[in-house]
Parts: structure tokens; sequence; C-alpha cells
């Protein structure tokens, strides 16, 4: 009997050790969660991480400093994949699916809105949704997109990309313009004429009547300022 009792306490002593030898995976979990926390930290709206399982058939050694990362061309947003790896004592790597949802407002079109004509403030709709699930560059505030033209004619209830906008130019390629620099007990101005267009706070080359190119930037009015 005594020795029945021995080898049964062999035994769950055996097993408590191979089991504290056994990643954890609660850890690889939580270890995906915190790393997505913070990739998606800089996101605009409430950010929520849903981590899956991990297969319970996998025996990797226990590891005291697991690193998740990013494959190549993954984003921390939306349906992603995120790898764990181990360095030592034993190397392993494993990958985890994950979902990060990102709960933001964007702005939509509340009525079509023509091409390339202003946008104004009553086309507009502020919307709320996923933000993971729409298409890159989406506008999140009406200051974005207020005065742009948009490429194509869109469709209420569309979203408003910003890739497809066009800010409206302060300056036309052939316009004449004012030269303008300033400092400290001085103003010099000069005529010049663009040789682009540019929006308000855009670098733009203008010629001067002596042929000479300079750079400056667009200012509303037809000003474009420059450092000399």
């Amino acid at each position: 009997m005594k020795t029945l009792t021995s080898a049964l306490l062999l035994s769950a002593i055996t097993g408590a050790a191979s089991a504290a030898q056994i990643q954890d995976p609660a850890k690889l979990r939580q270890t995906v969660d915190q790393f997505l926390q913070v990739q998606s930290a800089g996101l605009p709206g409430k950010v929520t991480v849903t981590v899956g399982n991990v297969d319970g058939r996998m025996k990797l050694a226990a590891c005291p400093a697991p690193e998740a990362f990013l494959m190549p061309g993954s984003k921390p947003w939306g349906k992603t994949t995120v790898g764990v790896r181990c360095a030592a004592p034993s190397p392993w790597t494993v990958y985890i699916q994950a979902n990060v949802s990102v709960l933001g407002h964007y702005i939509a079109a509340a009525s079509p809105v023509p091409q390339g004509q202003p946008i104004v403030e009553s086309q507009l709709a502020t919307i709320q949704g996923d933000l993971t699930t729409l298409p890159a560059s989406i506008a999140t505030d009406k200051a974005q997109v207020l005065g742009r033209t948009s490429n194509i004619a869109i469709s209420a209830g569309m979203p408003l990309r910003l890739d497809s906008l066009r800010i409206k130019p302060v300056v036309q390629t052939g316009q004449l313009v004012r030269l303008v620099s300033s400092g400290p007990g001085f103003k010099v101005s000069a005529e010049a004429k663009a040789v682009a267009n540019a929006a308000d706070g855009q670098v733009v080359q203008v010629r001067t009547a002596g042929g000479q190119h300079i750079s400056g930037i667009a200012r509303a009015g037809g000003m474009v300022e420059v450092a000399f």
C-alpha cells in the first residue's frame, strides 16, 4: 500500500512539473491582446480587440517572455493574424487570429455630390460605424472635406474618401501672384507668375519677370510667402 501511495504521489509530482513546463494558452492570448491594444492606440474611435482561441492540442514549451509581431503587410486592425514567438529556452512560433474593431464616426454623403463641385456642409452626414470595414483614407471630420471637390460623382450614403477629393487651389497655373517676404522691420513684395496649381499652405513654384524660378507657400488671395 505504501508503495502504491508513493507511486501515485510521484506521478502527481511528475504531472505537475510537466504542466508547469507547458506554455499556458491564456498567456499567449493575453500577449496578443496587449500587443494589439498598443498597436491600435492611435486609431480614431473606440477600439475593441477580440483574440481567437489557441489550439489546445499544441504542447509548447513554457516561455518566460513570449513576443508578439505582425507579419509583413499585415495591419493591426480588422481581421488579422498575430505571430507569437519564443527565443529561449525552446524556440517556437505560433500564429493566432484576432479581430480589431474601431467604432467611430465617419463622413458620408447626405445627398448626391456632383463631380468637380465644391462640397458644402448640407451635403454631408456624420455616421457611426466600424471604421475597419470601410475604405482606406476615410474622412472622419467634416472639416477634412468642406470646400474640396470630388474626382467622381458620389451617391447619397457613400462614405467620402480623402484620396478621391481635391483641395481647391488658391493659386493656379499662369496666375499673377504677389511674392511676399517679411521679417523684423521689413517687408518686400514683387509680382510673379505661378507655374502650377497649389492649395493654401502648399509649396508652389513661381517665375519672376526676370525668369527666375522661386518656391514659396501659397496663400489665399493670390499671395505666395517666400523666405529669403
